[in-house]
This record gives structure tokens, sequence and C-alpha cells, in this order.
């Protein structure tokens, strides 16, 4: 088991059980693993909770997830997983808790593959009859998802009920041609009764699971193994909806031997467009009229290979919408992808004038009313949260369906022009008082010593951040790099683990990075991030503001002959052999910098908002100049 099952087990975060493997000795040891990701025996840690009074009773579903890991290597857990959840899902519970264990492998030989595996089916049958089929299976799948989180590319909730929305409200069959874990089906199944559900997936175990967690939410669903794309098992289908998430970027997606496809209405899509081979596989699974929403790339809508089939689509009728969405809604991209929102062309329809455009970065909330309204007036240019783009405009050499290449985002501030100058007076009043100082008058060169002599000497201690932090919305606050860059509180989320390094007050924390040198005396206690260093001084030797300071100045000169050298090296950073008096005298002077480089940034930041807010105003009529400004620089031109 891992240290996150620990937690669970005991009611913790993954925190508590990183300190409790520090502050005692008997806590057992890892039985496997890596060191970064170390397991520990399930009997050797129960045995040790309960000998410390953290664990009464072994929760009922996390036991049966331990024997269900334990019966399984990490090549097989997804096979066995989906075998368990089929059981419940489409056998009587009874029938599986009460029949002998041979007539059970007899009545169910495709989901009953190794020894073992009967005992494992009665006891999911047991905790379904307990808490329920849909509880008992989502659990099983989730908690495969954890032990697998970085295999596993996994459309969030939130992006498949938005792409459900798009596409309601209507009743009938929807279709996913690479469906996954039935994400996308569930989302639009989510009225039961009201949609059948169909899908096709590559890999048997992955669909046996969606097909399951369809099931036990009673959706009536086929879901069907197979690539859709080389072996179609649903050709004649034609779906009143489409939705697909298909795989980023596949080279291998059959280009050869599909070369002559009836289903490229649109063009041959090249070799290494995949993408454009699915949108086109999904508009010919779809009804004339049919709706398809489809999870692109970015770059799907700009490359050159493919702009002649994107060319087709929009001339044809077929694409409707494009709609960027925020970084991180699909797992596939670390670039914000896109959604393309298509129709299958019928024979009475007349040719759209105007393809949507709509950033969701901005509001997500209100992608679907925008959609709405330009389906009631697809000629109006002017749509709440969007743009319609006239489709002369689009077809040009590039035929490029970026929507930020078409909306304008507006600038905003809450306090307006008015608020705008404020903030830059009074950042700028600040830096007239906070103009830097100091006598000129030369000095004897300081006798110098690095921070790896002093370390090495006891006087201080260089603690490395984590390599990684586990993500998760865990209750542990994390110090990101970025957060050392700005001077700002922990923005950062995470559960803790192996390797947590926690910074107490009076500690120096410094990034790695000479892009963006910073160095930050610590006030309240606080875990660390990845790309920062913890130094830990003596206070009766350093203080704290001077070491920042010039650790600061080093990272503004990196070591190294490379040009452009991207990592700073702390332990060579040279500290002055000052005595601690003298060093507050600097730590003073370097606090007093470092709140004047603030006042320039609010300074600059607040001038440049300005600035634009005027640009904006003047460019849309909002805003009038004064008619008796003149060019000079003493007149105020607003």
């Amino acid at each position: 088991m891992t240290a996150g099952d620990i937690a669970r087990l005991a009611g913790v975060g993954r925190a508590a059980v990183s300190n409790w493997r520090r502050r005692f000795g008997d806590f057992p040891a890892p039985v496997g693993g890596t060191a970064s990701s170390p397991l520990f025996s399930l009997a050797e840690v129960e045995t040790w909770l309960r000998a410390q009074g953290k664990l009464q009773r072994l929760p009922e579903d996390e036991l049966l997830w331990q024997r269900v890991r334990n019966s399984a290597d990490d090549l097989r857990l997804l096979s066995l997983v989906s075998r368990l959840a089929a059981a419940v899902a489409h056998r009587r519970l009874g029938t599986l808790l009460r029949g002998e264990d041979s007539e059970i492998a007899q009545a169910l030989p495709e989901l009953v593959a190794a020894e073992g595996d009967v005992p494992l089916i009665r006891a999911t049958a047991a905790l379904a009859e307990a808490r329920g089929r849909e509880e008992t299976v989502e659990f099983l799948y989730t908690r495969y998802t954890e032990a697998h989180s970085r295999r596993i590319q996994e459309i969030s909730p939130e992006v498949a009920q938005l792409m459900a929305a798009l596409i309601q409200p209507w009743t009938g069959e929807v279709f996913d041609p690479s469906c996954g874990h039935g994400g996308l089906l569930i989302a639009a199944g989510s009225e039961p009764g009201k949609v059948r559900a169909v899908g096709q997936e590559r890999d048997a175990a992955t669909a046996r699971l969606a097909g399951a967690r369809l099931a036990v939410r009673g959706i009536d669903s086929d879901v069907r193994r197979g690539d859709a794309l080389t072996g179609d098992a649903f050709p004649g289908l034609q779906a009143d909806a489409v939705l697909c998430s298909p795989p980023f970027s596949e080279r291998g997606w059959g280009y050869e031997e599909l070369a002559g496809d009836p289903r490229w209405r649109y063009g041959l899509p090249p070799r290494g467009e995949s993408e454009l081979a699915w949108v086109q596989h999904c508009l010919a699974h779809a009804r004339p009229g049919g709706q398809v929403v489809v999870l692109m790339p970015p770059a799907a809508a700009g490359r050159r290979s493919g702009r002649r089939i994107r060319s087709q689509l929009i001339r044809a009728g077929a694409l409707r919408a494009v709609v960027a969405l925020p970084s991180g809604a699909a797992p596939q991209s670390a670039m914000p992808p896109h959604l393309w929102l298509l129709r299958r062309p019928a024979a009475e329809d007349q040719v759209p004038s105007h393809v949507l455009m709509i950033d969701a970065t901005v509001s997500p909330e209100a992608v679907v009313p925008t959609w709405h309204s330009f389906v009631t007036d697809p000629r109006r240019e002017t749509v709440p949260g969007g743009r319609a783009v006239p489709v002369v405009d689009l077809l040009d050499d590039e035929v490029d369906l970026t929507p930020g290449r078409y909306l304008v985002r507006p600038v905003t501030s809450p306090g307006g022009m008015a608020g705008a100058r404020e903030e830059l007076l009074s950042a700028t009043a600040e830096l007239t008082g906070l103009l830097p100082t100091g006598s000129e008058s030369p000095r004897d060169p300081f006798s110098m010593i690095s921070l790896g002599e002093l370390a090495r000497a006891g006087s201080l201690q260089i603690v490395p951040g984590p390599l990684r932090t586990e993500p998760g919305p865990g209750e542990l606050a994390v110090l990101t790099a970025q957060d050392v860059v700005l001077g700002r509180a922990a923005t950062g989320r995470g559960t803790g683990g192996p390797g947590l390094v926690v910074a107490q007050p009076g500690d120096v924390v410094t990034s790695l990075s000479t892009r963006t040198p910073a160095a930050r005396v610590i006030e309240e206690k606080t875990a660390l991030g990845p790309q920062l260093v913890l130094i830990r001084l003596d206070p009766e030797l350093f203080d704290p503001h001077f070491v920042a300071g010039f650790l600061r100045a080093s990272a503004r000169q990196p070591a190294g002959s490379a040009p452009g050298a991207a990592r700073v090296d702390v332990r060579r950073t040279q500290l002055p052999r000052l005595p601690l008096a003298e060093q507050r005298r600097y730590g003073r002077a370097f606090q007093r910098l470092e709140r004047f480089e603030e006042a320039l940034r609010r300074a600059g930041a607040a001038g440049e908002l300005l600035s634009r807010l005027a640009l904006d105003g003047l460019a849309s009529g909002k805003l009038q100049p004064d008619p008796e400004a003149g060019p000079g620089p003493s007149r105020d031109v607003l």
C-alpha cells in the first residue's frame, strides 16, 4: 500500500503520514516501490496504526481495495478492476454472494481469469449490497485512477459536463468513438431514460469498465472494443449527437490503409493530423443535422497541413464554432485546448455565413449561453461572450481558427480610469520616499566566505526543496518559485509526501532560476515546492535579510562559463565576513531596496493598465479627450 492509502485508512492527510515516518522509529519500513513512492505492508501498517490508537476498524472499501491492489501487478490492475466492476454492474448481487465458487466461475467465464478472482468478486458484491452498485463501481474506478494518475489521461468532469451541455436539451442516441472510461457518455446521460449511450474504446478492459460505470447509473448503453478509425464497430450508426476527446498527435492512426475511406468527405487527413481524422469520423456517424463536439489541440486550428480540410469544413457549413478553453482542460496537451462545435449538414441546409469564436478562459460559465444565443441568430456578429466571424474573413491563405485571433479581450479595472490613476499616483509617491540612498565613498574590499563553507562548518544548513510535490486539493499550502519571485503568500496546494521541506520563520528561501533571481525571508511556517532552496541560519551569527540580499545579488551574476546559465549554485554564493550589528545595517538597506522594487513594479503595472484603459477608451469612443489638451508634456490629456 502507498502512503496515500495509509492516510485514507487513518483518516489523515499525506503530510501526517510523512511526519509519522520521520518521528517514529518503529513505523513499518517500505517493502517495495521506490524512494519517492514507497510501498508498505498492509498487515504491518494495520498493526502499527492499532498500536498507536490511530485505527479502530478498517473501512470496508479500503480493505477491499488493498485486497484488489495486492492481487494484481500494475499491468493487470485495470483488467481486474474492470472485471469486478462488470460483475456487480451486470449480475444479481444475491447470486454472487450466495452462489458456490464453482458456480460463479462457470457463470462468469469472461470475468474470472485467475484463482482468487471469485472471493474478490464476492467481496465486491458484499460492498455493493451495503453501499450500492454505483458507489462501489465508482470507488474502484477512482482508486484505480489514483494509483495510475501519471499514466491515465482522463478528461475532467467539468469539461465533460460543458461538452454535454453544448448538445442539450435533447433526447436520443449519443456516440463517443474514443470513450475511455465513459466520462463523456456519463455526462450526456445525466438524466437516465432520455439518452442511449454508444461508445467504442481500443482497450478491452477500459471498454468493460466504461460499460459498468454506465450500467450502474441506469444509462442504456452499448460499449464495444476496437480502434474506431481502423476497425469501426458501428459502421451504420447515425447518432443524434457525437462527443469525442480523441488521442492527440498520433502518427499511426491508419493513414496508408485508410487513404480511400469514404469518411474523408472534407479531404484526406494528413499523416500528422490524426485529430482531423477523428473530426470527420465523428461527422460521418452523426445523422444529418446532428451535433458534434470534439476536444482538439490548439495547434489543429492553424497547422498549415490541415488548412484544406478546415476550409472545406467551413465552406460546407459543418464547422459552427470554436471555443478556447482554459489551460489544463485537456490532459493530453500542455497548451489550452479548443472545442470544435460542428453539425453534419443536411440537404436542405443553407451554408452558415458566420462561425462563432468564444474565449472561455475569461468566463467559462458564459460558453453555453453564448452558443445558444448564436444558434438563435447565427448572422448577428455581436454575440455576448464571443464574436460571430464572417466566413469570408476565415477563408484566407491560413484558415486559422484560433479564437484569440478574432477576439479582443477588453481591458478592465475594478476602479476604472480613476482607480488606475490613484494606484499610479500612490505607487509613484511611495517610490519618491524609497529612492535608494547611500554613501558612495569607497571602502576596503570585503573578506568573503561561501555558503558552502559555512554549511560545512555547521553555521547554517542548505536544504534543497522537493523534486516535486504531490498534487491535490489537500490542506497543505505550498510556496512556489513564482510566489518567491512575486513576494506573495503560498498559492500552491499539495498533500505532502516523502521529501517534504518546511520553512520556519527566519529561514531564507531562494529560487534556483537566474531568469527571475529572488530570495525571501520567511515570516510564517510554510512548505516548499520544487525549484527552491532553504537556507536555515543561526540567528546568533547571521541576519536573514543580509543573507537574502547577497543571495539576490549573486543570482544576478550566474556562475559558470556558459552564457545564460539557468540555475543558481547556492553553495558558491559569497557572503562578507561582518559582525552581526553590521549585517543588520546592511539587512535594513536590503529591505528598503525590496520595498522600492515592489513599488516600482506596482507603478509599472498601474501605468501600463492606465495606458491601455485610455487607449481602448479613446479607440472605442467611451472616452473623450480633453478639448483644451495640448501636445506639451505639462498638459493633462485625459
